[in-house]
């Protein structure tokens, strides 16, 4: 540990980059000549107002068909990227001896453009172009045949806003569903995720954190009732392996004024019902690459969330069930697989435009026993200092520490940390 405290110091005092995919978009704030926190306690974090421009389709609420749109302006492209310091140090490897590790890694490029075409019609699109050299990402191997990054397009969605005023707007393409509480992609943390997001099932090619191709009806009704509904390939980015879609719901009530997040209090209920064939394999590949395969299973993720704040405070919480059917169990054949997981998160923002940001964060996934080995807790905390002028806080000096466990009480331990600088422009 001795030698892990002196790289920490070193890191401590280095600058770096690495990136994140987030939806962060600077373009609006140039658009509309904020400062970035008119929509971000600190960016990416969304404040209320923020939340409530994104559930217009990215238009200032009270000024749809007002504002310049997409074709009267510069182009709303943004950009993501960063390079730093990470350092990682196991105190037992199988051989028996603690290791530790350090070095600068360039992780990628987000590029990000969003706005409105006309009125109540609006466009997401984030890009991670494909990266060769210099090595990003780590990829073993490297090289054509696996680069550092791939292409991707991470969103790409349009946005039909106000079909009834406030309490219907319609969203198309790939897109973060309504049933993550609690977005991974404007999270503080670079480097550590939302385990149970994460975490997959033995057999079940879902993913809880992908973003999703299909069509999603939001809205806000009176008394402070939110909803999200939608369905969806349930595949992530690739094409769908069945006929049977997925579809979900998301309800959440705000006790107080604001949207939940930086302030009213808020608490809310997702579920989520999906098929997964358990016969791996197809006689036809349509053009599109979408599969008709047989013996579709059912699997469900149910959950409940808060979000509560107090002053510059906020805490939020998130409590998850899954379940597979016996035939997609590839661990024990014909039983079920049930899971439980969550995180709670306390953040807190201080100083002149919120420059000051600290956070703790707790991971924790159990699957069962027969499977302990994948048992998960992680604790996590945070620092970041913002630099920038009134009209722009978005760059961020980053200081990120996790204690991560998987297994058992015997199991494997990790210390991760990071010295960085985050930015987007």
């Amino acid at each position: 540990m001795k030698r892990l405290s002196i790289v920490m110091a070193i890191a401590l005092g280095l600058m770096a980059f690495i990136p994140q995919s987030g939806q962060a978009i600077p373009a609006f704030a140039r658009k509309h000549g904020f400062n970035c926190n008119m929509c971000h306690t600190a960016f990416t974090k969304l404040n209320d107002y923020g939340q409530r421009v994104r559930d217009n389709g990215y238009q200032l609420p009270g000024q749809e068909g007002r504002e310049k749109n997409v074709f009267q302006i510069a182009p709303p492209i943004s950009l993501r990227t960063s390079v730093g310091l990470f350092v990682a140090h196991k105190p037992s490897t199988e051989s028996g001896v603690k290791s530790t590790t350090s070095g600068f890694h360039l992780n990628g490029l987000d590029l990000l453009a969003a706005g409105v075409m006309h009125k109540n019609i609006s466009f997401l699109l984030i890009y991670t172009p494909r990266i060769d050299e210099p090595r990003a990402i780590y990829q073993p191997g490297g090289g054509d045949a696996n680069p550092s990054q791939l292409g991707a397009l991470e969103s790409a969605n349009i946005v039909f806003s106000n079909l009834i005023p406030d309490a219907l707007n319609l969203r198309v393409g790939r897109f973060e569903p309504a049933y993550h509480p609690f977005s991974s992609k404007r999270s503080y943390y670079l480097l550590q995720p939302y385990e149970v997001y994460t975490f997959t099932t033995p057999g079940n090619d879902f993913v809880f954190d992908d973003n999703q191709i299909g069509v999603e009806a939001t809205g806000h009704l009176s008394d402070g009732l939110k909803y999200g509904a939608g369905i969806v390939n349930g595949s992530g980015p690739n094409p769908d392996n069945s006929n049977a879609k997925d579809f979900y719901v998301n309800l959440s009530e705000t006790i107080g004024r604001g949207d939940g997040q930086s302030s009213g209090q808020r608490v809310g209920a997702f579920a989520y019902y999906g098929w997964q064939p358990a016969r791996k394999y197809s006689l036809y590949i349509a053009p599109m690459g979408d599969e008709d395969q047989k013996n579709n299973k059912l699997f469900y993720r149910l959950g409940g969330d808060v979000s509560l704040n107090w002053r510059t405070f906020n805490f939020k919480a998130l409590l998850l069930h899954g379940a597979d059917d016996g035939d997609l169990n590839r661990t024990l054949s014909g039983e079920d697989y049930s899971f439980t997981g969550g995180f709670g998160r306390l953040d807190w923002a201080g100083l002149m435009n919120n420059r000051l940001v600290a956070s703790a964060l707790f991971n924790w996934v159990q699957p069962p026993d027969y499977d302990d080995a994948r048992t998960i807790k992680a604790f996590s905390v945070l620092g970041r200092y913002y630099l920038g002028d009134w009209t722009a806080v978005n760059v961020a000096l980053h200081c990120e520490y996790t204690y991560r466990k998987v297994g058992d009480d015997n199991g494997d331990t990790e210390h991760q940390f990071a010295a960085l600088v985050d930015f987007d422009f």
